[in-house]
């Protein structure tokens, strides 16, 4: 009988997917916490919703407020391709919202990084992503 060759795995249904799509999102959101703790910022949200989109972190320290996208790739290089124009409308217009809505949360300066994610947890913060372009 000759022997039998393994045959790939079936593909993972759309539910799977987006299952494992979120648990790693909220694992790098959580390296990305981490990452602006180191640095002196303190989290004043996850996940913030607003009627124009949803912002991954709002960190701040005494003078910044920061509204934090997470982009998560295999590589670094296609992590900083991820996001895109019309997502970076939403984010500013999220953002402006928060401010807007939420005095409290002032701070002398504020601004929209990216931060960027490969697959073996390297980080690499994109200042003022937005205005870059």
């Amino acid at each position: 009988m000759p022997a039998k060759t393994p045959s790939a795995a079936p593909p993972l249904s759309r539910r799977k997917r987006g299952s494992l799509a979120y648990q790693a999102g909220k694992q790098a959101e959580t390296l990305a916490a981490e990452f602006l703790s180191r640095q002196g910022y303190s989290c004043l949200g996850q996940r913030l919703r607003t009627p124009h989109g949803e912002i991954d972190l709002l960190m701040a320290s005494e003078d910044w407020l920061l509204a934090i996208e997470v982009k998560q790739r295999a590589t670094l290089a296609d992590a900083r391709q991820a996001l895109s124009h019309r997502q970076g409308q939403r984010l500013l217009q999220a953002f402006a919202f928060i401010i807007e809505t939420r005095p409290d949360w002032q701070r002398p300066n504020n601004r929209l990084d990216v931060l960027v994610i490969d697959g073996t947890g390297n980080i690499e913060q994109i200042e003022d992503a937005l205005r870059l372009s």
